[in-house]
Order: C-alpha cells, then structure tokens, then sequence
C-alpha cells in the first residue's frame, strides 16, 4: 500500500482520552490561560463514540480534587448528587456475614463526605465545562499510534484509519487518520493504555518500579424496589464466593433514583486458571446479605474494565521528552480506598500546570519535571504513601493480610517505618492446570445470575465486523500449544466478553477463536495472559461499549 497522506493539526497540548484525568487537565490549562490572558489551544482525543461512553467506575467520590478544580462545582450542576449516608464493610462466609465496627474501619475505608456516582455522568459533565472553556474534543476518535521527532521526543499522535477490511486493505469507505500534533501530549487512556504501554516500555519508565499489579472490576447497575433502595448506604465485602489466598471484594452503592451499582473485584494475581471472574461476580450476588437487594429488581447495565492497583511502589516515571502520563495510565488510583477519580483529577491539574508554565517559557517538546515534583509535594503523594502497603500485605492472603494493614492504618496510621514490594507480575503468577482445583460454577438463573452474552448485550458493544481483529497475538500457535495446552485456556474464563473460545477445527485440532466484536475494552487478556501474547490495539473510534451511565 502506498504511503497515506496525512492532514495534520497542530495544538500547544494534545490530550489522549477523556476520562477524568484527560479533562481535568484540558480544563486546568485553559483555566491558567484565562488567568494570565494567554491563547493555550487543547484538543482532547476520545476513542469512544461519546464522551463518557468507556467510562465504567464503581464509584464513591472524593470530592477534594474535583472542588480544587472548580470551587462551585454544586453551582455549576456537577452530578454529584448521592451524598455517603452509612458504610458497611461485611465479611463473608457461605452463608453469614461479619459486619466490621465501624470504630474499627481504616480511615481509608471511609467515605463520610463522599458522594455516589455516575462517573460516566460526571465526566460528560466535566465534558461540558471543558467545551466552554474552548476545549476541542474529538470523540470517535482513537488515537492509533505516537509519533516521534527525529531527536526521539513525543510530537504527538496519530488517530486510526477507517475504513479498513479485515484483510488489511483499504475499503471504498476508506479514511485515512490525522496526525494530531502537540508541543507537549498527554497520555490519560485509562488502566493499561495501549500507547502507554509503548511508552512505558521505550523509555524505560518503569525501571526500578515494582511491576504494576490490576485487577477486573465487573459491574452491573440495577433498578431496585423502592422500599429496598437506602441512598447513599455503602456496603464493601471481602471473603466468600473468593477463597483466602485470593484477592477480590465487592461493593453495593445505592445511587439515585432507585437504583444500584453492584460489582465484583478480583485481583489478576489469582494462581487458580479455572477461576472465572464473571461467575464469582455471579456467584457473589446469591449470598443471603446481598441477594434480597436485587429480588424483584432489574438489571440495566452491565461493564467491565481492568483496574491498576500496584499504588505508590509501581508508579512508573511520569514524564519523556514531548509528553507525560497522567491518571490511572500512571496508575495513581488508590486501592485501598477503592477511589482513583480524585486522583486521575488532581493528576491532571498537576500535568496541566506543569504544561503551562512550560509553554508560557516557550518551551516544548522536553521534559515537564515539575510535574513529577509538584506530585511529590502534593496531598496525592502523601495519600499514596499512606496506603502503600495495602497490596503486598493483602497478597499474604485475606486473613493475614487484613490483620497486618489494620495494624499499618489503626496503630501505625500509615506511617510504618518500612516499605513492602512486590516482586512478580501479575501473568506469571498463574500455575499450570494439573496443579489446581477445576472450579464448578452453577447455571444462570436469569432472574439474579446471568451468561456473559446476555451480559454484553447491555454494555451496547459494538465493533464493525469488516476491520482488522484489534486484539492480536504474537504468535499464533502459543494460545493451543501453551494456554490451552497447559493452562486449560484461561482466557475463556477470565475474560467478562465471551471474546475467546477454543473450537474444533475439521481434522479434530483446537483452534483459539477470537470474537473480537464482543470486547467491552477491560484489557484484562492483555494483563493477565500468561505469556504475554495477546496485546490488545485500538480499534476504530467509536466501537465498544457505549455505557449509558456506568
């Protein structure tokens, strides 16, 4: 194929999604040039179809970074309308549940002053103020690759081409992509962004960093019976459907309008390959404490993403010649306290003033050090430093790990004279197959529990089916002869899409199949495969899920 030519746009900043982190500092930067009465042009790249439509959080917000950024926020009509009105942190067994004294609860694990939402809601909102301020956001846009000045400095991004069939050529609907290009970029994709991913790894980001751990977070959004729904009660489990030696929770928020997100954790550090995320999520919702929420309910909405949870130890270096990483791409969310929107936020105000003090020099195209250093001296950092233990000590299992962060929160405060690390990525710590339990799951009742294509239906995914497979492998023949061979295929469990299915090829051989129409963009096959062969690439813009209020 001939070389495409390109038209290209040029901005002072270029920001890669429009999540909490990506707006906020699109926000941030024409707030300062308003301030100082200097002309800052910012776009915003969004590879859903709309803004918000990716976005997929439990979520219980903390408003400090939120109110840093705009003061008036209740004025201005941020959907912040579900303030916390009681929490309840259970512990489960089969059939009982341990309520925690709330006297004895962490400080982390509480959430007075904190409001449940819509984060969906609130980043179309934050679309909106952005919009205002004369932000240009280009939804429908996925940005396919970064482009690279000839010293090696980030210059921007270039956003995928359309119309291409699944055979690699150009279709009479052809269009090609647009190169974007920034005196700085920022990178703000969410958990395990694919460019991230490349950056990470030219620039040796992540050099001395523990490796980064995640888990699948799986939600689905009930409407609820009246009498049953309590705005603003929280309820955190840890425990059963999940053994004790594997990392996982849940959380029940009563929202507004009668409704409840309802969603299950589980670390991708589990060993066991027969483990299915999506049933222990089903599973979960039969328990006697949580089930009589959702009788006589009905479910609306279902999603799933990835979550990055490794905290202060594996956040990579944040900045590279020409851009920077911000938000839950660092990895800034905070797992013990189970929030990462505040600090995607305030992540994004920090990258956002450092930005703008550098162009406001004339700089561009270097290094934004004062944004690593304006972290250092911020409240995230020490936030961060507090619950930095939370990970490794829960990797001890749920019983020893429980006791030792109560002593690291409760007698310690967060400020224990050390500092745990982990040594081992979350893929490798899978154990072949003829070490493990095979696990037995019951069918669906379609009433509580639910089949994963049901599932997808309500995520709204959709993907042209005449574009090339975005969920590639580096080497065709690993997921029989090693995953499937070894491992009994655990993709087709730990991935919430029904994606990948091994089927029987004429001459009686396995075959992994890959329905890639049905991914909702977890990322959780690019995390968690065992040899690190599926690698996940973008899309067309504007295919996956389409959230309506997740």
């Amino acid at each position: 194929m001939p070389e495409i030519q390109r038209e290209s746009m040029s901005y002072d900043v270029v920001i890669v999604g429009a999540g909490p982190a990506g707006l906020a500092a699109a926000i941030r930067l024409k707030q300062l040039a308003q301030q100082r009465n200097r002309d800052v042009s910012v776009c915003v790249l969004e590879k859903g179809s709309e803004i918000g439509a990716h976005i997929l959080s439990g979520a219980v917000m903390d408003p400090r970074a939120l109110t840093e950024l705009f003061p008036d926020w209740q004025a201005r009509g941020a959907p912040l309308n579900t303030p916390v009105t009681e929490d309840r942190f259970l512990f489960l067994t089969r059939e009982r549940a341990f309520r925690t004294p709330h006297w004895m609860l962490p400080a982390c694990f509480r959430n007075e002053g904190n409001y449940v939402v819509s984060l969906g809601n609130v980043v179309r909102w934050l679309g909106k103020q952005a919009e205002a301020l004369g932000v240009e956001l280009f939804p429908g846009f996925a940005a396919a690759d970064v482009l690279y000045s000839e010293n090696g400095a980030v210059r921007g991004v270039v956003t995928g081409d359309l119309g291409i069939g699944r055979d690699g050529k150009p279709t009479a609907n052809f269009q090609p992509g647009v190169e974007l290009l920034g005196r700085y970029t920022l990178f703000a994709e969410g958990c395990r962004g694919h460019l991230g991913r490349r950056l990470i790894e030219r620039f040796r980001l992540d050099a001395g960093r523990d490796p980064q751990t995640y888990g699948i977070g799986i939600k689905e959004l009930w409407d609820i019976d009246p009498k049953k729904h309590q705005p603003g009660l929280v309820i955190h489990t840890a425990g059963w459907p999940l053994d004790a030696k594997t990392y996982g929770g849940s959380f029940l928020y009563h929202a507004e309008n009668n409704q409840v997100a309802i969603g299950f954790v589980v670390g991708l550090g589990y060993s066991n390959p027969y483990l299915s995320p999506f049933e222990e999520f089903q599973r979960y919702k039969t328990h006697p404490a949580i089930r009589p929420f959702l009788e006589g309910g009905k479910r609306v909405a279902y999603g799933a993403r990835a979550i990055v949870a490794g905290g202060l130890q594996s956040l990579p270096k944040l900045v590279f010649p020409g851009g920077a990483l911000i938000g839950d791409e660092a990895g800034f969310l905070n797992a013990a306290r189970i929030k990462g929107s505040h600090a995607a936020i305030k992540s994004g105000m920090l990258a956002a003033e450092a930005a703008f003090e550098a162009l406001a020099a004339g700089r561009g195209g270097d290094e934004l050090q004062d944004y690593p250093a304006a972290f250092e001296a911020s409240w995230l950092k020490q936030e961060l430093h507090l619950t930095r233990n939370f990970k490794p000590w829960m990797d001890k299992g749920l019983y020893v790990g429980t006791l030792m962060f109560g002593i690291d929160q409760i007698l310690l405060r967060g400020r224990a004279p050390w500092t745990l690390h982990r040594l081992v990525p979350d893929h490798a710590k899978l154990k072949p197959a003829a070490e493990c339990e095979p696990i037995e799951y019951p069918k669906p009742d379609g009433k509580i529990t639910f089949d994963r294509l049901s599932s997808v239906f309500l995520s709204n995914t959709n993907h042209d089916e005449n574009q090339p497979p975005h969920l590639t492998l580096k080497d065709p023949s690993v997921p029989v002869a090693i995953n499937l061979a070894r491992y009994a295929g655990p993709e087709t469990r730990y991935c919430p899409a029904a994606v990948y299915e091994y089927v029987k090829a004429e001459d009686g051989s396995d075959r992994l199949q890959i329905n890639f129409q049905n991914c909702v963009h977890c990322k959780t096959c690019d995390i968690k495969d065992p040899t690190q062969n599926i690698v996940w690439v973008t899309p067309e813009g504007g295919g996956g899920p389409n959230y309506p209020n997740m």
